[in-house]
């Protein structure tokens, strides 16, 4: 019997000054069982720095490989945004580059990874893709406090995030980089 999903529930106090976008979030997200609690927390983390009118999390999870983790539409179901997260290769950023004006990717991982698969093969609009390292220490102290049912106050700011969970604020800076430059 294959395992199923498991729900996490995610109250968020948002407040991206960076974009000016304030907003309380009041997310479930499911989180497959092949899925770490880091890919998740990214995902998270991710929704709420791109947060935007039409923004969802893809129907399929991670077993679709057609659609990105999120995804932003407007009112008439045409995608605005397709936001990976992790380290998708050159192949699925070509796609998503050709099938969204704009693609944003989230990695938890160091981003020179990312770097060496954009230099592995063309990519369409490779400039024009927008590149965030999520920091490593911040996940990892989300890890450590994060369960079933979370309150999380976000604070994005001149490129500082800020995770307030409980009596506890964790810290870290959300690093911008280029696929363009392939150092």
């Amino acid at each position: 019997m294959a395992l199923g999903a498991t729900l996490y529930h995610f109250q968020i106090d948002l407040s991206d000054v960076d974009r000016g976008v304030y907003q309380t979030l009041d997310l479930r997200v499911a989180r497959h069982p092949s899925e770490t609690l880091r890919f998740m927390l990214a995902r998270v983390l991710a929704y709420g720095l791109c947060f935007d009118e039409g923004i969802a999390f893809s129907k399929g999870g991670l077993s679709n490989t057609e659609e990105p983790a999120l995804s932003i539409r407007d009112a008439t179901g045409n995608l605005r945004a397709w936001i990976e997260v992790g380290s998708p290769s050159a192949d699925r950023l070509h796609k998503a580059s050709k099938a969204a004006p704009r693609l944003v990717v989230f990695t938890h991982h160091d981003p020179t990874l990312l770097k060496k698969v954009a230099r592995e093969r063309p990519i369409h609009r490779v400039a024009d893709i927008e590149g965030y390292g999520l920091p490593p220490a911040l996940l990892d102290a989300l890890e450590a406090v994060t369960d079933r049912h979370t309150k999380w106050v976000v604070v994005h700011t001149a490129g500082e995030l800020y995770v307030t969970v409980g009596d506890q604020t964790l810290t870290g800076a959300v690093a911008r980089f280029s696929l363009a430059d392939g150092e």
